[in-house]
């Protein structure tokens, strides 16, 4: 197995990590400390390409393989988590779902623009009573005639106060269970759609989030994704390319904190050396150097599998999301050991990293989830497969731990 990256893969990492350091590093703290999202730098990502990931260039994407955009999300969550999560929105759930099951009419009104960067979205899937448990939710459509009228709300959901549309979730039938889901593109100007975003979050603070509530929304029916019943079917179908993201954020987050630790273990002098000479902190310095590379190879792994046409890698998915967020923790937390009383400080990132690396134990199938289904699938009680698409002689393969 070939192990090294191809040019192109080394200039946009190189692109990405001049961005990152020239033109978010010097503003990700006021923005952070603001809850503003800063919506200029995503408006300069989008002219640079950096939105579009895997959706073919027909569709307004930039159609790059999954390794290439995993190392650009990688490169910029080193300095911003949410900057990160930017260049994956289109290849996740938002524009896969429609990619994949919605109509050509759908793709040119919706996908086209989001994979460009002219408009933002988001996805609505968690509800105040149901997250993990998708199929439990509780939002209702009722087909009227022409459209479909949305009842229920959701929460926790990216985008709100900037979101052109909504990827959303409703149920015909409750009692069909996941057979009467429906997936439905749901506008901002959509009469009966009502926007509450959430402030003064411990973390991820410069994401627009918020709740989402439907009260008699009124949705024309053209813009259900694929059939009714098949609502399931479109929310799984890029789980692996939204946690292939969020290993990714982990991993830039972890290397981040490894970065600031080093920097800050070097320069700082206790009983007259700097602490960088100390074993405790070589040993954290030592640790979060195994996660970042361990963490880093998992998720290049999925990102490898998912180039080479493999469609469902969930196994891989959730490995690689469990492994790399649980890393990100422990070395957020180790690097504010390292910086003492300055980890507290806003002026070094480390807080922030802390703060943010919590949550992405959370985002994507809570930690605790993958824990169970990796279990299930180690004793046999899931399936463990991988549907693959026909390989590229020319697809890419993984690249080194740097």
């Amino acid at each position: 197995m070939d192990f090294s990256l191809t040019e192109e893969q080394r200039s946009y990492q190189a692109l990405v990590r001049d961005f990152a350091q020239r033109e978010v590093a010097p503003r990700v703290q006021e923005y952070d400390r603001d809850e503003r999202y800063p919506v200029e730098l995503v408006a300069k990502m989008a002219e640079l390409g950096f939105l579009g990931g895997t959706i073919p260039e027909e569709y307004g994407g930039s159609g790059i393989d999954h390794l290439t955009m995993a190392l650009g999300i990688e490169e910029m969550s080193r300095v911003c988590i949410h900057m990160g999560s930017a260049m994956g929105r289109a290849a996740g759930l938002v524009g896969s779902g429609i990619l994949r099951f919605g109509t050509e009419a759908q793709k040119r009104r919706y996908l086209v623009p989001l994979a460009r960067g002219e408009v933002f979205a988001g996805t609505a899937v968690t509800e105040p009573h149901s997250g993990t448990d998708v199929a439990a939710m509780e939002t209702t459509a009722a087909r009227r005639g022409g459209e479909y009228v949305l009842n229920g709300a959701k929460t926790w959901i990216s985008g709100v106060g900037l979101a052109a549309w909504y990827l959303t979730f409703a149920t015909l039938d409750r009692a069909r269970g996941p057979r009467g889901v429906c997936a439905f593109i749901v506008e901002r100007g959509f009469p009966g759609l009502v926007e509450r975003p959430i402030r003064h979050k411990l973390a991820f603070r410069p994401a627009a989030v918020g709740e989402l509530v439907f009260e008699d929304c009124r949705v024309p029916a053209e813009n259900l994704v694929g059939r009714e019943g098949e609502g399931l079917k479109v929310a799984m179908c890029a789980v692996e390319n939204g946690r292939l993201s969020v290993a990714c954020r982990a991993v830039g987050l972890a290397q981040g904190c490894l970065d600031a630790s080093v920097a800050y273990a070097r320069q700082r002098v206790v009983f007259g050396q700097p602490i960088a000479r100390y074993q405790l902190v070589q040993a954290k310095i030592a640790d979060m150097v195994l996660g970042v590379e361990s963490a880093r190879y998992l998720t290049y792994r999925l990102a490898w599998l998912r180039s080479r046409g493999v469609r469902r890698a969930r196994r891989e998915a959730s490995v690689a999301k469990l492994h790399a967020t649980e890393v990100a923790f422990r070395a957020a937390s180790d690097a504010v050991q390292i910086h003492g009383a300055y980890g507290a400080s806003d002026e070094y990132a480390v807080g922030r990293f802390l703060r943010d690396a919590k949550f992405l134990q959370i985002v994507e199938g809570v930690n605790d989830i993958h824990r169970v289904l990796i279990g299930e699938y180690a004793l046999g009680l899931r399936e463990e497969r991988q549907d693959a698409a026909p390989v590229s002689p020319a697809a890419a393969a993984p690249p080194p731990p740097r």
